[in-house]
């Protein structure tokens, strides 16, 4: 029984970690300027999936600030956490 919940639980964390590569990119489409509608849905979705496990993280891991750019520590830890935890399940 835990194999299958291994594996949904690894499937998952799989999708999230896709999700997580998807927000990245598209955040840095936004920061060079990219245009189309479809950047803002896409940046839309992937902020609504990924926001409610970053947002706890980044209030006890405020992004750093270099003058006018910002390193998310939160992004950072997640997406690392995310890996492990898939490689632990798997």
């Amino acid at each position: 029984m835990f194999g299958l919940v291994g594996w949904i639980v690894g499937w998952l964390l799989t999708l999230f970690i896709i999700v997580m590569i998807g927000r990245m990119i598209v955040d840095w489409a936004v920061t060079l300027q990219a245009r189309g509608d479809w950047v803002w849905k896409v940046r839309r979705v992937t902020h609504a999936v990924t926001e409610p496990v970053l947002s706890p993280v980044r209030k006890v891991l405020p992004p750093l600030r270099f003058g006018g750019f910002g390193l998310d520590l939160a992004f950072t830890v997640v997406f690392i956490a995310a890996l492990i935890l898939r490689s632990i399940v798997w």
